[in-house]
């Protein structure tokens, strides 16, 4: 019993040392990555939207540098855990603002979680955020860079205010919900020929079930499957190293974004399978601020051809189409650096017609 009682106290006593260095390390991580650079900006404060508090973050490291929104893709899908880690990547050339949209991540709240998602929800709150940081850093305009939904609702937003936008920047960049899935769908039977296990999957999702969870695990088991999975590159950083030392969370911010995120998804889930429709580009090709994208030519969670035949078919005062050669959907990610390297070329560009 004794032998017993002294295996116990040193176990606890490792777990505990393990706990305390832990903890110590992720003090000092988190104490680099909060400070404010010396001619710059890092604040993370809440905004009331349209009746809802949203969550953002502002880093910078020139308060005099032009400023940026990063829309998140999704739609629902906050990256507010990960996303400082590459959008920070930008900060010498852009003022960066991340924002976790309604109801997800940071921004979630309960009072709200069964509030309906549609397109003019979205856009007004769009409006009222890009309003409210454009009074906020003193700023005339500013840029938008969207990564998938992020692209589309990016886009919508610049078509209708081009007064508040400088440029917009689409990543990742869906143009037609319907149009992509029936893509996907006839590229998928290719790509299943000759594999039955393959076919199996390609039984479980067809383009009209973009409400079927069980149908969108198999379609995304797919694209993995034959190499055009998000994430086929891996991450270019250490996520452990990335949610440990995340300024902006601590430990019952990550509990709640566990705990809530099917709750605040289930709005999305159905603006998905229906509202996301509304927000198609077809059609809508003029422009009056320039237009970039930066594009994954493997990429088939967002049609990759098709933002080509769009991009083509766009008209604005400056355009151009950065192809990131062997990317998918989570170039963001997988290639930070190769990225930042096209934003960076973005910010010189648009400096060079002021």
């Amino acid at each position: 019993m004794k032998s017993v009682l002294q295996i116990g106290k040193k176990i606890l006593l490792v777990l505990t040392i393990i706990a305390v260095i832990i903890a110590g390390t992720r003090s000092i991580g988190m104490g680099i990555n909060i400070r404010t650079p010396k001619n710059g900006i890092n604040v993370s404060f809440y905004v009331d939207i349209n009746g809802s508090n949203q969550w953002i973050n502002i880093y910078g490291k020139n308060i005099d540098n032009p400023v940026l929104l990063y829309l998140h893709g999704g739609p629902g899908s906050a990256t507010s855990p990960i996303d400082y880690s590459f959008t920070r990547k930008w900060s010498d050339v852009y003022t960066v603002v991340t924002w976790d949209q309604r109801n997800v991540g940071k921004s979630f709240d309960k009072k709200n979680a069964a509030d309906k998602i549609t397109k003019d929800i979205m856009l007004a709150d769009g409006k009222a955020m890009t309003e409210y940081i454009m009074k906020y850093m003193g700023k005339k305009k500013i840029t938008l860079l969207g990564h998938s939904w992020g692209s589309m609702f990016g886009a919508n937003l610049v078509l209708e205010y081009p007064q508040y936008y400088d440029a917009f920047i689409g990543t990742g960049q869906c143009v037609d919900i319907a149009e992509n899935e029936e893509r996907l769908y006839e590229e998928a039977k290719k790509w299943t020929e000759g594999d039955e296990e393959g076919k199996v999957l390609l039984s479980k999702w067809s383009p009209d079930k973009c409400d079927d969870t069980q149908a969108l695990l198999a379609r995304s088991e797919i694209m993995n499957r034959y190499g055009y999975g998000m994430m086929k590159d891996g991450r270019d950083y250490n996520i452990v190293a990335t949610i440990l030392f995340n300024p902006n969370y601590l430990v019952k911010d990550y509990i709640s974004y566990v705990k809530n995120i099917e709750t605040s998804m289930e709005p999305y889930m159905d603006f998905f399978a229906h509202g996301l429709y509304e927000c198609s580009l077809l059609g809508k090709y003029d422009y009056k601020v320039p237009y970039y994208n930066i594009n994954g030519d493997m990429d088939y969670q967002t049609n990759y051809e098709m933002a080509c035949e769009y991009f083509e078919k766009v008209n604005a005062p400056d355009k151009k189409m950065y192809v990131m050669k062997g990317g998918t959907h989570g170039l963001l990610e997988s290639r930070s650096e190769e990225f930042s390297g096209y934003v960076h070329d973005i910010a010189k560009r648009m400096a060079s017609m002021k």
